[in-house]
């Protein structure tokens, strides 16, 4: 039925048992989880690319080009949030959540609420 590539900013090694990585510009890695019907269907991780001062777009582009079209994250900026949103791509704050595995399985039970402009930080954090 419906298919969603879910984006989690991770600690090393990624994967579900990862700590989260609470800044998704600045994370080690990506844990990339498919879910099919609301549960795993696969997962994998993807290297984290350079973020550097005013490069915000870079990570958010490359996200996309992997398939993405959800994020959960503990922090962020504004304008890679605003990149997301025009991008089609839905972000979830899952700061509270201390793994990766619990952010996706809060996010399947319909726990996690969307990132907003209130959840941001002014970057360089």
């Amino acid at each position: 039925m419906s298919k969603t590539i879910l984006a989690i900013p991770s600690q090393m090694p990624g994967g579900m048992d990862s700590g989260m990585g609470m800044h998704f510009g600045h994370c080690d890695i990506y844990t990339i989880v498919e879910l099919e019907n609301g549960q795993v269907a696969a997962q994998s991780t993807l290297e984290s690319i350079p973020h550097q001062q005013g490069g915000c777009m870079a990570p958010v582009q490359y996200l996309a080009s992997h398939g993405v079209n959800a994020l959960l994250a503990g922090g962020m900026g504004m304008r890679p949030l605003m990149g997301f949103n025009q991008m089609g791509i839905s972000v979830y704050f899952a700061g509270n959540q201390p793994t990766v595995g619990m952010a996706v399985q809060a996010f399947c039970q319909g726990k996690l609420t969307e990132f907003t402009p209130e959840h941001t930080c002014g970057g360089g954090h």
